[in-house]
C-alpha cells in the first residue's frame, strides 16, 4: 500500500511540475521582449536578413580598384550612387569602362564581363539564354540582380495634338503600319518616328522584344545614336516620335511627354501630375510616378539588373558588395533621387 501511496505522490509531483514549465513557455511565448529562434537548417523557413542603413554598415566591401560597365540608362544612378560610395569608401574605387569599338549598352557591357574586361556590368534587361551559356562555356555562371524599377516613356513634339497612345498603336507606329498621325486621332501629318538601332543597348532590346514582339522596325523609322540627339530631333519636327527610360524623357523642358495605355481608355501618364506648364521649366521639372510604376499600372516598366560574376573570385565579392550597397536604405534612396523607382 505504501508503494502505491508513494507512486500517486511521484505521479502528482510530475504533473504539478509539467503544469508549471507549460505555464512558463506560454507566458514567455506571450511576451513582446522575448523571442524564440527556429534551430531548423532548412533555409526557406528562416527569416530574411534585413538590409543595412546605410552604405557604410555594408560588410566585406573588398579593397582595389574595380572596372564596371554597361547600360546607359543607368548614368543617373552612377552619378549619385558612385559619389557616395567614393566618399565611404574610397577603398573601394569603381571606375566606368566603356568599350574600344563599340556603342556602350547592357548587351555590350555583358560581353565585356563574359571577356573578362568588367568586375561586374550594369544591365536595364535581363540576361538572354545565350548569354548564360557562354558563361558556362568559360567555366563560370552569371547571376541577374535587381536593384531599381524604371519604365519606357515616349516623348512627341509639343505641339502634336495627340495625349496618349495604347501600346499596340505604338507598335504599329513602330513597325511601319501607322505612318500617319491621322490614324490614331491626330491631324494629318506624316510620322517621324526615332530609334536607337537594337545593338545600341538594353532600352532597345526591351522595346524590341517586349513592345514590339520581336517585329522589326518599320523602313521609315530614322535611328540616332544617342537619346540626347534624338530629343533633339523630337523637339524641332512637329511629326516625331521617340522612346527612352522614364528618367531621361520625363524632366525634359523641349518634348511632351504622353500617356500609354494596355488599352483605350486606361492611358497612365509616366509622371507626377499635375504636369509642369513648359513655361514653368526649368525652375521647375516632372517628376516621375513612382507609385504607378511601382504598382505596374504604367504598362511599359522593367528592373534594372546588375550582373554578378559568380566565379568565386574577388570580382564575384565586388559585385556582390556593389548589390549590398545599393539594396541598402541609403543606396535605395539615392536610387530614387536620380529618378528611378526603389525596388524595396
Amino acid at each position: 500500500m505504501a508503494q502505491k501511496n508513494e507512486a500517486a505522490v511521484l505521479f502528482l509531483a510530475l504533473l504539478i511540475t509539467l503544469g508549471l514549465v507549460g505555464g512558463v513557455y506560454f507566458w514567455l511565448a506571450g511576451n513582446s521582449n522575448v523571442k524564440f529562434v527556429s534551430t531548423t537548417t532548412n533555409s526557406s523557413q528562416q527569416s530574411p536578413q534585413p538590409n543595412e542603413e546605410t552604405l557604410a554598415q555594408v560588410q566585406n566591401v573588398p579593397s582595389g580598384l574595380f572596372r564596371y560597365g554597361g547600360s546607359t540608362t543607368w548614368a543617373p544612378i552612377r552619378k549619385e550612387v558612385d559619389s557616395a560610395i567614393k566618399t565611404v569608401l574610397p577603398k573601394f574605387q569603381l571606375s566606368y569602362t566603356d568599350p574600344i569599338s563599340r556603342a556602350p549598352g547592357s548587351g555590350t557591357g555583358i560581353k565585356m564581363l563574359l571577356d573578362n574586361q568588367l568586375a561586374f556590368a550594369q544591365s536595364s534587361r535581363a540576361l538572354e539564354p545565350e548569354e548564360y551559356q557562354i558563361a558556362q562555356q568559360k567555366g563560370f555562371t552569371l547571376k541577374e540582380i535587381p536593384v531599381a524599377i524604371d519604365g519606357i516613356a515616349i516623348a512627341v513634339h509639343p505641339n502634336l495634338n495627340i495625349s496618349s497612345l495604347t501600346i499596340q498603336q505604338i507598335k504599329k507606329i513602330y513597325t511601319g503600319k501607322i505612318t500617319n498621325w491621322q490614324e490614331v486621332g491626330g491631324r494629318n501629318l506624316a510620322i517621324k518616328a526615332y530609334s536607337r538601332r537594337l545593338e545600341d543597348g538594353g532600352t532597345i532590346e526591351f522595346f524590341h522584344q517586349n513592345v514590339l514582339d520581336k517585329e522589326n522596325f518599320g523602313s521609315q523609322v530614322q535611328f540616332t545614336p544617342t537619346t540626347t540627339t534624338a530629343l533633339r530631333q523630337v523637339a524641332t519636327n512637329e511629326g516625331s516620335i521617340y522612346y527612352a527610360s522614364a528618367p531621361e524623357i520625363v524632366p525634359q523642358c523641349t518634348v511632351k511627354t504622353i500617356a500609354i495605355g494596355r488599352k483605350p481608355g486606361e492611358a497612365v501618364v509616366p509622371y507626377k501630375e499635375p504636369l509642369v506648364p513648359r513655361n514653368q521649366c526649368p525652375q521647375k521639372v516632372n517628376q516621375l510616378n513612382q507609385e504607378a510604376f511601382k504598382s505596374g499600372q504604367y504598362p511599359i516598366t522593367r528592373r534594372l539588373f546588375v550582373i554578378v560574376k559568380q566565379n568565386g573570385q574577388i570580382d564575384q565579392q565586388a559585385g556582390e558588395a556593389y548589390v549590398r550597397l545599393l539594396l541598402t536604405n541609403q543606396g535605395q534612396e539615392l536610387i530614387s533621387k536620380s529618378g528611378f523607382v526603389r525596388i524595396q
